[in-house]
């Protein structure tokens, strides 16, 4: 049976996110072991507005889960792992680490490749499009040297549990799997809208666009490598949705590849209590958007709401 909507998710620390359409509702294991959930509506005009309808606009969305309700959740989510679910994490303290994470992000990723194609031009003539190409190279090892050397931190490790824990639930929703740990074990742990695969097509998408840009100063450059992130977030979106409904044809089978592999970096196989997590927070979002009835949580927290007075 056909879904009307394509949920998606995202782990946090001993716990998962599960975002819908127009709630989302996150499940953390606190330290005395017990479930911990919360749910709220998304911000209708973020996620139901004008952007979210428009292809390559509605890729904003994207970040938005990554920037905010990501950071949000994974907050909240420490809190409760830690025992204080009482923390207040408030408006302008919130704000100012999701900007200080876009500002590294941003440094490191996208600006210090171009920092360093352009010290080596200053020694050696390069043609520009030779330029770009090392510039995406770079910017692409970069990645995925990220994700191999976080993956050996025990703590990430966990977060990869959850991480695999989301996908088998998403993909026993869609596939009709009764959800229950036991059954959703048996589900696949990658999955082809997974935001790991989205950050490499991200990765590789930015060497066409950003070749585009020609060969205008260093300011000029530094500034495009910016403003044109959004860009090509909603390129890759659009492949991203595509590639998802299309997953059975040959050729995307072959472009999507990469991005299923790379999964293998950023999942492990979860444990029953993993999994009973991310069931939990399905099951919550599922009742909150009046698709099932309401589940019976453990406990519920209202912690997130008290971290942030921004809203989503």
């Amino acid at each position: 049976m056909s879904k009307p909507f394509n949920y998606g998710g995202q782990a946090v620390i001993e716990g998962v996110m599960m975002r819908g359409r127009k709630h989302m509702a996150v499940a953390v294991r606190n330290s005395d072991g017990e479930i911990v959930m919360h749910a709220e509506p998304l911000n209708p005009h973020i996620y139901s507005g004008f952007i979210n309808k428009v292809p390559f606009l509605r890729g904003f969305t994207l970040l938005w889960d990554a920037l905010v309700l990501g950071m949000r959740t994974l907050m909240f989510s420490a809190d409760v792992a830690m025992g204080e679910e009482d923390v207040e994490f408030s408006g302008p303290l919130a704000w100012g680490t999701i900007a200080l994470s876009l500002i590294i992000a941003i440094a490191i990723f996208f600006v210090s490749p171009l920092g360093l194609i352009s010290l080596i031009t200053y020694f050696v003539d390069v043609p520009i499009l030779v330029q770009h190409l090392i510039e995406g190279t770079v910017r692409l090892l970069l990645f995925l040297g990220y994700v191999w050397a976080i993956s050996f931190l025990e703590d990430i490790r966990r977060v990869f549990g959850y991480h695999g824990a989301e996908h088998k639930a998403i993909n026993a929703y869609e596939q009709d799997v009764e959800l229950v740990p036991e059954k959703v074990a048996q589900c696949s742990i990658v999955h082809p809208r997974c935001g790991t695969a989205f950050l490499l097509i991200v990765m590789v998408i930015s060497i066409f666009v950003f070749a585009l840009v020609g060969d205008p100063n260093l300011w000029l450059k530094i500034i495009s490598r910016i403003i044109l992130i959004p860009v090509i977030a909603g390129i890759a979106y659009e492949f991203l949705k595509f590639s998802a409904v299309h997953q059975d044809n040959a050729i995307i089978k072959i472009l999507i590849a990469p991005g299923l592999a790379l999964q293998g970096m950023t999942t492990r196989e979860p444990d029953l209590s993993m999994l009973e997590v991310s069931i939990a927070a399905l099951k919550k979002l599922l009742a909150e958007e009046q698709l099932t009835a309401e589940v019976n949580p453990v406990e519920t927290g209202e912690a997130l709401t008290a971290q942030s007075s921004a809203g989503l």
